[in-house]
């Protein structure tokens, strides 16, 4: 969690010097569900993730220098310095791709776990949505798929309660329970604190556990809130559309500051030093980005498909 957290404060950062050209999509907040993640998926798993797949990306085992190489466009960015931060793909760890387009990859990540039953594959397909892309039909049709042809597809939903600037309140039914929904589809449903990692590993375990043995589909909710901007790397409470009491009633549930208030003074110990060596990690990360060559001209049209 405080790697993720301290890798998307440094592009928070960094962002404003304007080297950085992409746009993106920050995870501060919502750590907690992608650092349990990180303990329990397989490198064999598939993964396919949303246009805020940064923490995806990472709890899958991407490598960060090639990721923040990616974010400045250099050729030795996980995409070849031609995605961006919506667009981040390693096939080493099986991870298949984001995509700037709500619920685009869903069908991308179903297809895989079909792949791995067919292919009689001890693998399954992790795919992460937000709140916002379980209003789109591909959602509908992708989970009612999965059931029917009982294929190993996890269905890992960050519910932030916000489509940018849009609550759920507006956007559903009020009082809809997105995974008791998911439930009436036929899945094996869960509900998880996304801001206690303990609770987030527990139904993880039991998620990934069924999804493995049982070759049928899982769908998991995360109650979490992220802290900056729907788009960018700034903060935006001044916009008025959270108010002030509902963000520091989720800033008191940070779930970096519950897990060190039960550190123990050893722990304690071990955890700074972790940090020093983040910091470390970090720099160098950048520092390879920042000094990293950008693609040729030459390599414009290679690696771009279309179906055209």
């Amino acid at each position: 969690m405080k790697r993720l957290r301290e890798v998307e404060m440094r592009i928070s950062n960094e962002y404003i010097k304007q080297e950085i050209r992409c746009p993106v999509h920050l995870s501060v907040g919502q750590e907690a569900p992608s650092a349990a993640l990180s303990l329990l998926v397989k490198r064999t798993d598939f993964s396919v993730s949303t246009h805020r797949g940064h923490a995806h990306y990472l709890s899958k085992g991407g490598c960060l220098k090639s990721f923040i190489a990616e974010l400045y466009g250099k050729v030795n960015g996980c995409s070849s310095g031609k995605g961006g931060s919506m667009h981040l793909i390693d096939i080493d760890v099986n991870f298949m791709g984001t995509s700037a387009i709500v619920g685009n990859s869903i069908p991308t990540g179903t297809g895989l776990a079909l792949a791995a039953k067919l292919n009689k594959k001890d693998q399954i397909s992790i795919i992460h949505i937000g709140d916002g892309a379980v209003e789109e039909g591909s959602f509908y049709e992708s989970l009612n798929f999965s059931v029917v042809k009982e294929i190993p597809a996890l269905f890992f939903c960050e519910n932030n309660l916000y489509s940018v600037y849009s609550p759920l309140d507006v956007r559903q039914p009020k009082e809809r329970s997105l995974y008791k929904l998911a439930s009436a589809i036929g899945a094996y449903a869960i509900k998880s604190d996304g801001n206690c990692v303990y609770n987030c590993y527990e139904n993880i375990e039991k998620a990934i556990t069924y999804c493995r043995r049982e070759k049928k589909p899982v769908f998991i909710e995360f109650s979490t809130y992220r802290w900056l901007e729907h788009c960018g790397p700034n903060y935006d409470d001044h916009l008025g559309y959270r108010s002030k009491e509902e963000i520091n009633f989720w800033k008191k549930k940070d779930p970096i500051a519950l897990l060190e208030n039960t550190l123990k003074p050893q722990e304690k110990i071990k955890y700074l030093e972790f940090c020093n060596f983040l910091e470390s990690e970090i720099d160098e990360a950048f520092s390879f980005a920042k000094n990293d060559l950008p693609p040729d001209e030459d390599t414009a049209y290679t690696q771009v498909f279309s179906d055209l």
